[in-house]
Formats: C-alpha cells, structure tokens, sequence
C-alpha cells in the first residue's frame, strides 16, 4: 500500500500543500466553508514547531498572519467572502509593507452573509479590486484537490519570491470535495524562500530594492532593526511625503509583478487546436466545462476550454491569442459575470465573448453548458 496515495478533502489538500511549502504559522477566525483548514492547521503546526492562534476577528486575524511572517515563519489565513472583506484594509497593509503571506479564500454566495453553505465564485474582483488604492495583486485558482495542493505550494512561493500577499481563491466545491492525491510529489516541488539581507545590520535598509525589484527582507529579532508603516516610505521604511518617493514606491510595487507575468502566470488549455469557440472557465465551472466539451465534440462541435489558474494578473498575452483564433469566447462563473469584464476588455474586439453565470448556490452544470453553447452556435 502506497501510504503517499491518499483521500483528502480540498481544504485538507491545502494543509498539507501549506506544510509543505514550509508553513509555520497561521492565524485566522473560523467561517463556513474554510473552517477545515483552520482546524487541521490548529492540528498539525504544534506537532512541527509551528504555531497556531484563532483570533478574535479576521481583521485581527490577518494582522497577526502578517506579524508571524514579519518574524519570518512563513505564514497564512484563511477564510471565505465576509472575512475576506475585512480583512482588506491589512492586505493592503501587507501590499504596501511588501510582507510575504497566504490568503485563502473558500468562497461562498454573497452580498453579506449570503449563502454559507453554497458554492459561489463571488470574490473574482474582490481578490483584484478589494482593498483601496492601486496594488499588486496575485490570485490563483486550482480546480482539483490534487492542483490545490500543488497550487498552495506555488502560492507560498510567489509570496516569498515577491514579498507580497497571495491569495488562493478556492470555491466551496472545491474546498469540499473529496478526490485522491499524491503526497509524494513533494518531493519534485521547488520550494522558495524569501531573500534576506547579506550586509550587516548597520547597513541595511529595509526597502532598498535590488535589480529584481525585490528588496532583502530580514526577520524581526534576528538583530536588524527597521521600520515598518501602511504609509508611503522610503528606502528605510521611514513615512515620506515626498512625490518622488511615493512615485517611484508605488511603481516598483507594480513592476515587480508586471514584468514577472511570465513566471506568475499559469493556465490549461483544453482541445483548443481546432477549436471554432471555447469556454473560459475556472475551478469547478472548469470541470462541468470539460465535460461539456467532450460530449459537443462527440456532436461535431470544435469547442475547447482555456482555464486560467493565475486569475490575477489575468493571462493577458494568452486570452488575446484565443479571440484571435475562435469566433465565441463563453465565459463560464458562478457570478454575474466578474471575469466575464475582464475577458471581454482583452479578446472583445477579435471575437464575440457571452456570459454564462448562476448565483442561486447550484453549480452550473454540463448539460447547461451544453445547451448555452449550441444556442449561440444558432
């Protein structure tokens, strides 16, 4: 019996993804349906060293993710739509401070409370748009128990690569399903650490980039001393009301994610070779996609699916290759159709792109697909 192969649930799934990218601390407040990882991660962290603490809120809860990474411990939360909206104004925090951690986000039906229980795809531009001001943004979407674990490891490499916040969008489908997963490709994966200063602490300035834009980021305690604000700042973490220094703040925090594109952005594309019109779609909408794709080819239809697992920065360069190449682009959410904007701004003027969305708490199913597909074939 291989005692790597196992039955887990996505929210297990991303535990142990956690874990393995060398999770040491979360901190967080318990919501349906992430309360799962919440749980295991309370379980598993005090048997390795790591630690654990439910807080009194998700604003609080998000805060002490950023402390614990500011420390060094590669650190994560997790929650679903309602906490996610609080605990915007400290991911902005973090965005602005360049503090390395992981958010993930179960979503659920919304406005408000919503639908607890109930799949939705309801953050899709919370997750870009969410707290105030312009920032850069990382959101990733895996679409199976085993690509959530492989894709959290990904999520806490970006943030330590980057040093910037990322969110793992995740949907109640998803975080709840149960499929089996190989553990043992732990040991293929690339883990990353986040670059810590060589000079002494004397020298150092705590934002002080070098060429990768990315500056040194050394841990609180390990004798560098530096400071630490949601205001601009300069070099030394200091508040600056300088133009040129807010500036030049601001687009190196912009760059450092815009000429990374290439590495950040990942995708799927699906019978896309001879395809005439596709689906765009993403987590469980993609599964119910792929099916409905197989059975329209078994009907003559030349249809395929582009899934992207990097929501943001959306997969630009490769959604403007695609409407050169069909005549539909239909995107599949289970929103109003969020993405469905940003497709649109992208591929609009080569292809016709139409929206396919339900916001009852069902999943959008194949036969549905099917049938919205072949009316706009009509």
């Amino acid at each position: 019996m291989n005692k790597n192969i196992k039955l887990l649930q996505g929210n297990e799934a991303c535990v142990e993804g956690a874990l393995a990218a060398g999770m040491e601390f979360f901190a967080g407040y318990p919501i349906t349906p992430s309360t799962e990882i919440a749980e295991i991660s309370a379980q598993k962290l005090p048997a390795i060293g790591g630690h654990f603490i439910q807080m009194e809120d998700e604003i609080a809860g998000m805060a002490a993710t950023l402390g614990g990474s500011l420390t060094g411990k590669k650190s994560m939360t997790a929650t679903s739509g309602p906490g996610f909206s609080l605990k915007q104004e400290n991911i902005g925090y973090g965005c602005i401070a360049e503090i390395p951690c992981v958010i993930v986000n179960v979503q659920r039906g919304g406005p408000s409370t919503g639908l607890p229980t109930s799949p939705a795809q309801s953050d899709i531009m919370q997750a870009k748009w969410g707290t105030h001001g312009d920032h850069p943004v990382i959101a990733l979407y895996p679409n199976s128990v085993q690509e959530i674990f492989t894709t959290t490891v990904d999520a806490f490499n970006m943030a330590e690569k980057y040093r910037t916040p990322v969110i793992l969008l995740l949907d109640e489908i998803i975080g709840h399903m149960r499929e089996k997963i190989d553990l043992s490709i732990v040991d293929s994966l690339e883990i990353i650490d986040r670059k810590r200063p060589s000079c002494t602490p004397e020298e150092y300035k705590a934002y002080q980039a070098d060429e990768d834009l990315i500056p040194p980021m050394a841990d609180f305690g390990s004798g560098y001393r530096y400071h630490v604000t949601g205001l601009m700042h300069d070099e030394t973490g200091f508040p600056s009301n300088n133009s040129k220094v807010a500036h030049q703040l601001m687009h190196r925090l912009m760059d450092k994610i815009d000429k990374n594109v290439e590495d950040i952005v990942k995708y799927e594309e699906y019978m896309l070779e001879d395809a005439e019109i596709a689906f765009v779609a993403f987590g469980a909408t993609s599964r119910a996609a792929k099916e409905a794709i197989d059975n329209l080819r078994k009907k003559g239809i030349k249809i395929g699916l582009f899934r992207p697992i990097t929501i943001w920065p959306s997969p630009q360069k490769q959604l403007l290759a695609l409407s050169e190449k069909v005549n539909t682009i239909i995107v599949a959410e289970m929103n109003m159709g969020q993405y469905t904007y940003e497709v649109e701004r992208i591929a609009a003027k080569n292809c016709n792109v139409e929206f396919y969305g339900r916001v009852d708490g069902q999943p959008i199913n194949p036969d549905e697909l099917m049938k919205f597909a072949e009316e706009v074939l009509l």
